[in-house]
């Protein structure tokens, strides 16, 4: 009987990665990208914060946190307010004015007798006014919001000046535990800050409203057809930033211990843009991220501070804000080209 052969031989080689799995994987990390536009300054924000503290150890002490976290409670307010005005492919360029204006509100109401608590409320309602003007006289007129909020900027800086006569005077409200919850704190205001920016984006991505104010700056004729009352979403939008520039203004000017009718309020409301823009939110209206822009202050916060502690010039800073505006505009576009190519 003949015997049986077995066929011997190695076992197959494990076939090598194939360049459309690297194709796929890329292509993931590109719908990443364009789905979560905060991953981007998140990841160079994770970056620059290893950078400072590689370069200076201090950079993790309570102290320098501390300061950070100073820079970016302002920035992250008034950047958030924006988003909702950018989404409707509008801009609040006073929002800045409004910061500085509200603690003056509050200390001449609160010189004439008016208790510290009543002399705030009374300085919120005038921010409201002053966001009720500015949405009013943009839909009603059909005047661009940049024109209408400058002139607005303007118009504040000028009473600030002439009210207390170009005089630095100390902010009141800073005795007590109404001090402490209100600025004096270390933390007070960055949590006030946070508190704020996670109502807005609430706001933005929970409710009826937040869906009225995307479909709006998405398409303003079909979500006008649609029944949406666009002239009063746009206004409700200019509202909720002055009320949050104020608040967050008036917890500033609690902690600074003084005001100074001479600060430029372009600077602050500038930043607070440029912190919605790098965080991912569209100048050309219908997409902004809260988170984003969050993300955005916390970046600027570290630039700021980290230059600081290492002992660069505040002009590179101002210098790395106009590269970083730049830069995140050119990858929102190249994004949107992206998305629009994978839609189809």
């Amino acid at each position: 009987m003949a015997q049986a052969t077995i066929a011997t031989g190695s076992a197959p080689a494990a076939p090598a990665p194939s360049s459309g799995t690297e194709r796929g994987r890329s292509a993931s990390i590109v719908r990443l990208l364009i789905q979560r536009r905060e991953a981007t300054v998140f990841l160079v924000t994770v970056a620059v914060i290893v950078y400072f503290s590689i370069r200076n150890a201090n950079f993790y002490s309570e102290a320098n946190i501390i300061t950070m976290v100073q820079y970016i409670a302002p920035i992250a307010v008034i950047g958030a307010g924006e988003v909702l005005l950018l989404v409707l492919a509008e801009i609040d360029l006073s929002a800045g004015q409004t910061f500085l204006t509200a603690p003056w509100i509050v200390y001449f109401i609160h010189t004439d007798g008016v208790p510290i608590g009543w002399s705030i409320a009374i300085a919120l309602l005038c921010s409201l006014a002053i966001g009720a003007f500015n949405g009013v006289f943009t839909v009603v007129f059909g005047v661009p919001s940049l024109v209408v909020t400058l002139g607005t900027n303007y118009a504040l800086a000028g009473f600030v000046l002439i009210a207390s006569s170009a005089v630095q005077v100390d902010m009141p409200g800073r005795t007590g535990t109404f001090g402490q919850v209100f600025g004096i704190s270390n933390w007070s205001e960055i949590a006030w800050a946070l508190a704020i920016v996670v109502v807005i984006w609430v706001l933005l991505k929970k409710t009826r409203f937040g869906v009225h104010t995307t479909a709006t700056g998405g398409n303003l004729l079909g979500a006008a057809e649609a029944g949406i009352p666009v002239k009063r979403v746009k206004v409700w939008c200019f509202m909720i930033l002055a009320f949050g520039a104020a608040f967050v203004g008036i917890l500033d000017g609690i902690r600074i211990g003084s005001l100074d009718p001479a600060a430029p309020g372009l600077d602050v409301v500038l930043s607070g843009i440029v912190a919605a823009v790098i965080g991912g939110t569209a100048l050309t209206g219908g997409r902004g991220t809260v988170v984003g822009t969050l993300i955005g202050a916390v970046f600027l916060g570290v630039l700021e501070d980290g230059f600081n502690l290492i002992g660069v010039s505040a002009n590179w800073f101002i210098l790395a804000e106009g590269v970083v505006i730049l830069v995140a505009m050119a990858i929102n576009v190249q994004l949107g080209i992206l998305a629009e190519r994978t839609k189809r």
